[in-house]
């Protein structure tokens, strides 16, 4: 463990208000937690669709308020018949076919192929691999 820096003062050292984070946070992360929520209380055979359409909104506000932290993604459709929405920050949220959510890494938690075309590349398959990803529950 490294030895205090003798540059600051005990008392402040522990004062937490001292403490500055520099990771950007967005409105749209409190509208996507809420998303969230009200989409599990949601018939489990309409939960893909209106994910979709929170996540367009959500998509919306952030354009509108370029001065935060972009906020963006893409939606695919699982080889098992999942809705698939990737995030801009390697994040990704799954509505599996019976209407779970969820949350997985966008890279490690999918078996993908892609298509390279030219100076393109695309995904043409996601696997989800469940068993590595975390459910959502209502909270």
């Amino acid at each position: 463990m490294a030895a205090p820096d003798p540059a600051i003062p005990c008392d402040a050292a522990d004062d937490a208000s001292t403490l500055t984070s520099f990771v950007l946070n967005s409105p749209a992360d409190g509208l996507l937690r809420e998303a969230i929520q009200a989409t599990l209380r949601a018939d489990p055979q309409t939960r893909a669709e209106r994910l979709e359409q929170a996540l367009r909104e959500i998509e919306a506000f952030a354009k509108e308020h370029p001065e935060q932290r972009p906020w963006t993604f893409s939606a695919h459709t699982g080889t098992d018949g999942s809705r698939v929405f990737r995030g801009g920050t390697g994040q990704s949220l799954v509505v599996d076919p019976f209407g779970g959510i969820w949350r997985a890494r966008s890279y490690e938690d999918f078996d993908t192929e892609y298509a390279i075309t030219g100076n393109e590349c695309r995904i043409t398959a996601l696997t989800p691999r469940y068993e590595e990803m975390r459910r959502y529950e209502l909270e």
